[in-house]
């Protein structure tokens, strides 16, 4: 991964209690992300109680040094015990409902429209 060496090293921590912070990277295509979801599950089966977006148009975001600083202080602030990180980005930046209409495939994201997000493969 592409991420800074600080938020490497509280990602390689593991599990430590609750609250957790999830990073999940969304993109055009599977190589460049361009948005990166934080949120804080404050407990085992619950949703995130806070969540924050970024996003970039000319870079990776996983390399944005002034991204990843927002992410970490994001993290400390809210408490985060623990952190954890989907191994691959996840899809889309646009969101379904608000940017497109439900249902339906992205129109700017075409790698999206016959990828599958969690693993990758071709669904065509």
């Amino acid at each position: 991964m592409k991420e800074s060496k600080k938020l490497k090293k509280l990602l390689n921590k593991g599990f430590r209690g609750y609250p957790i912070a999830t990073i999940a990277y969304y993109g055009p295509d599977d190589k460049n992300a361009t948005k990166v979801v934080v949120g804080i599950v404050p407990g085992e089966n619950a949703e995130p109680n806070v969540l924050k977006r970024w996003f970039t148009k000319d870079t990776d975001i996983r390399t944005d040094r002034v991204t990843n600083q927002e992410i970490i202080k994001f993290i400390k602030e809210n408490g985060a015990k623990s952190v954890v990180m989907a191994d691959r980005i996840m899809g889309c930046p646009h969101e379904e409902g608000v940017d497109y209409p439900e249902g339906s495939k992205c129109p700017k994201c075409p790698f999206w429209a016959i990828h599958d997000r969690f693993t990758g493969e071709t669904i065509q």
